[in-house]
């Protein structure tokens, strides 16, 4: 874990992002690589969204749910020639295979967890496309998660246009692991500045992206979280999708992820319950201080009676905090 930075070192990482290019290394994520003539056939009947209408070079987010619409494991689908590969949540991909290979009977199939067999690193700001550009000479697609290949000094990388989990402008690098230290020093020697934690999660939180884990699990209904990027309502059956569109077309979740803005300058801990007339109606899942707000914000669950606009409180053991219900993104 990055150590704790002084603010005015934050607040530079910050802008970096926002005006330049950040450099944010996510090697921590898992990797599944899947292949089999059937690999496209099978993932589609499992994910919440159109893998089947991938082609080579290209990509979406998708989700895997059981039959009750709740969220076991949040993926990003990337299509190559001969193969599949399934970005997780970090540490999820032994579990992620495990899950699927539930599922897996006479298909020509074949799973295997490569987690740390490559590197992820994701540039994000507006100069992020030129960085990338100077690093491997190639630009990404502008479909989120459409990708080509590309050459480090003569080593075969991955460009991949990023889907907006902290910028609107993003490109990811996807390594062999061996190549990591080469690309992070070739980023940082083309213009990007490498981000501390304090401002990846600033970014994150004002993005109003839910992190596995913190934010979304398996406890959490599909539809109570902005899920739209994860979903094709023209594709055919998954698990969970009844639970999906019953929903969409019939009814609705009584929680919703919200966005929270809150006075002061104390920063609440997960767990924190949010209230409204003395009732609790949620709970924080993850908060930070926004660097480009100046104030503290939150993800949180809270009930759907309480729309965005609405003022509640949120309790810490130094007392009740004021704050604004808010849509998500926080801050565009």
């Amino acid at each position: 874990m990055d150590a704790v930075q002084p603010r005015d070192e934050s607040l530079a990482d910050y802008h970096a992002a926002r005006d330049a290019a950040g450099l944010v290394d996510r090697s921590d994520l898992g990797l599944v690589e899947i292949s089999g003539r059937d690999r496209a056939k099978f993932l589609h009947a499992l994910l919440t969204n159109d893998i089947a209408a991938l082609g080579p070079g290209q990509g979406c987010a998708a989700a895997l749910l059981d039959v009750h619409g709740k969220v076991q494991v949040t993926l990003i689908a990337l299509a190559m020639d001969d193969r599949m590969l399934l970005l997780t949540p970090p540490g999820a991909g032994e579990s992620t295979v495990a899950a699927l290979d539930h599922y897996l009977f006479a298909e020509k199939v074949t799973l295997e967890d490569v987690s740390g067999r490559h590197a992820l690193l994701m540039l994000i700001g507006p100069a992020a496309d030129d960085t990338a550009k100077r690093l491997t000479g190639a630009v990404a697609p502008e479909a989120a998660w459409s990708h080509v290949t590309a050459s480090l000094d003569g080593v075969d990388v991955r460009i991949v246009r990023g889907g907006g989990e902290l910028d609107a402008r993003e490109v990811w690098l996807l390594t062999p692991a061996t190549e990591r230290e080469r690309a992070w020093k070739g980023a940082i020697g083309a213009g990007a500045r490498p981000l501390g934690a304090a401002a990846v999660e600033s970014l994150r939180i004002e993005r109003g992206t839910p992190r596995f884990g913190a934010d979304v699990d398996a406890s959490v209904l599909l539809p109570e979280i902005p899920a739209e990027r994860f979903i094709s309502h023209t594709k055919g059956c998954y698990p969970g999708q009844e639970v999906v569109v019953r929903i969409r077309d019939r009814g609705h979740v009584n929680r919703h992820l919200r966005g929270l803005l809150l006075d002061g300058d104390l920063v609440p801990p997960p767990g924190a319950e949010v209230v409204a007339d003395d009732a609790v109606v949620g709970q924080v899942t993850s908060a930070t201080l926004s660097l480009g707000l100046g104030r503290p914000i939150a993800l949180a669950f809270v009930r759907r009676q309480h729309a965005p606009g609405a003022r509640v409180g949120v309790r810490t053991a130094r007392g009740t905090l004021p704050a604004t219900v808010s849509d998500l993104p926080l801050s565009r």
